[in-house]
């Protein structure tokens, strides 16, 4: 497995000084992430190919935001995020199709997202709907020569599997964050693998605790400082033949931030190596 760190495509900001980055600390893969459309110009996918090129850093994954409101709760974020809000939607999937071919210019084969709350009820019409609007977007990602992942952590592992099975195509997998599990309050990241580990593609490296109100997110932690597991976890990762690379996130920013992948770095390291 690679270890990687997840890298942040913003306006103002030298995408090539950031992935530069990546090599100086030691690492060999990345995630790029964008939350802004306007990013995916001609311009920036010719500097990110120079630039993993330059400095031999391998992209994983592009990780795709979306426009409009976003609340990072059980309560607003029920209607504020992914795709499942209809008042978003025709939108967030323009905004999903649009990073697919800013994909298709940087090479990449993975496009990753949070589609938003699944609904748990497969019977119910917003279900429904809401596998015919994946099911555009995935196919669109398969035309462009890519795998659709999705994020974990705001559904259970069965709805999660339900919805790729529902979805139907081959092109789906699983960007999977064992600390979102745990945020979320939905899972134990090492027991969802035996639901979905299948379909992993790309791993995230992160930490939390469990949430402890009914309206808030637990806390994210440094690696190896919450609720995941991690000996156990890429134990569990290599039996069932995972070898795709773990992309560490750590969301706070400054020198806190570097201090905390390289020591997430480390950990990994130790427990790939065993």
């Amino acid at each position: 497995m690679k270890i990687g760190v997840l890298v942040s495509l913003e306006p103002n900001v030298d995408i090539v000084a950031e992935i530069k980055k990546v090599k100086d600390m030691g690492l060999s893969s990345c995630q790029i992430k964008c939350w802004n459309m306007e990013c995916y110009t001609d311009e920036a996918a010719e500097k990110i190919k120079y630039a993993l090129g330059e400095y031999g850093v391998t992209l994983s994954t592009l990780w795709c935001g979306w426009r409009g409101k976003t609340e990072w709760n059980f309560y607003e974020g029920q209607n504020t995020l992914g795709i499942v809000p209809t008042y978003l939607r025709d939108e967030r999937v323009e905004d999903l199709i649009l990073g697919s071919d800013f994909g298709k210019k940087l090479g990449v084969t993975q496009i990753a997202t949070h589609a938003g709350f699944l609904p748990e009820n497969p019977m119910s019409d917003l279900y429904k709907d809401v596998v015919d609007v994946l099911r555009k977007i995935a196919s669109h990602c398969r035309e462009n020569g890519q795998y659709f992942l999705f994020e974990t952590g705001q559904e259970t592992p069965v709805t999660l599997r339900r919805t790729i099975e529902d979805i139907g195509l081959p092109n789906l997998g699983i960007n999977l964050d064992p600390a979102n599990l745990i945020l979320y309050g939905k899972a134990n990241p090492v027991d969802a693998l035996d639901t979905f580990g299948q379909y992993v593609k790309d791993v995230h490296g992160k930490d939390g605790c469990y949430p402890t109100n009914g309206r808030d997110l637990g806390e994210e932690k440094p690696l190896g400082e919450g609720k995941v597991n991690y000996p156990a976890f890429i134990a569990r990762l290599k039996e069932i033949g995972y070898d795709g690379p773990i992309t560490i996130e750590r969301e706070i920013s400054g020198d806190q931030q570097i201090k905390d992948i390289l020591m997430a770095k480390e950990l990994l390291e130790e427990l790939i190596a065993r």
